[in-house]
């Protein structure tokens, strides 16, 4: 077998990460410096809300296998302790990234996947009371739900955007269109007849910000040891490519 082929085996043995985001936002950092650091793994931006994510989902998974998915992006805070910026994760058992993520700054949690956003301090407080969960958002679930019905491990690695005592400034729900997009027209009329709440949506914004680059630091740091475990497993992939 010739170089070209040994390369072409090795590769047909290996299966890549997919990171799942809802929107671009959330994946904006990562995506700045994914090119340089991912070796055979793939980025999806599946919407907004459980449906989307499944929607975009499976057609991925019927074009091609994965070792692990990550479900990725950004969460409300519900545990009162939590900031802008921590990042908290989940793993099933065969995902095996616990102790890089620790590793990175990352540290466990507990996650409740609504069907809508959690705009005020009382609903924040109230999903804490019923679930004890840590964080809420909406696409993790369904995703490592199918990911299970497949027996792809994942994880579900999710940064902090707005924290347990804070209301957004805006009701998100109501901006929505009937596909979960974020409506610009609603938006504009909602800061027309709101011209306070701009001083707290570019808050909001700035917040976002920096809970992608956090993100993107501990997915980095994720891949960069991912990568090096697939190069030694495959016995120097990396001169092979």
């Amino acid at each position: 077998m010739g170089l070209n082929e040994q390369a072409g085996a090795k590769l047909a043995e290996l299966v890549g990460v997919l990171v799942c985001f809802a929107v671009k936002e959330e994946a904006a950092a990562f995506k700045k410096i994914a090119p340089d650091l991912i070796l055979l793994d793939e980025i999806l931006i599946t919407g907004i809300g459980s449906r989307n994510a499944a929607e975009k989902l499976y057609p991925v998974l019927e074009r091609r296998s994965f070792s692990l998915v990550l479900t990725g992006g950004f969460a409300g805070a519900l545990n009162p302790e939590l900031k802008v910026g921590d990042v908290l994760f989940d793993e099933d058992p065969g995902a095996k990234v616990a102790e890089i993520l620790r590793a990175a700054g990352a540290r466990p949690g507990t996650f409740h996947c609504a069907k809508r956003v959690a705009i005020t301090v009382s609903e924040k407080a109230e999903l804490r009371r019923s679930t004890g969960a840590d964080a809420v958002e909406m696409e993790s679930e369904v995703i490592r739900g199918i990911c299970r019905e497949r027996k792809i491990p994942s994880a579900t690695v999710r940064v902090i955007s707005d924290t347990a005592n804070e209301d957004l400034p805006l009701d998100f729900n109501a901006l929505m269109t009937a596909d979960q997009e974020l409506s610009f027209p609603k938006l504009a009329l909602a800061l027309m007849k709101s011209p306070g709440s701009i001083p707290r949506l570019r808050e909001l914004q700035r917040n976002t910000q920096l809970a992608s680059e956090k993100l993107a630091e501990v997915l980095v740091a994720l891949f960069g040891a991912l990568n090096d475990r697939r190069r030694a497993g495959a016995g120097g992939l990396g001169a092979l490519i």
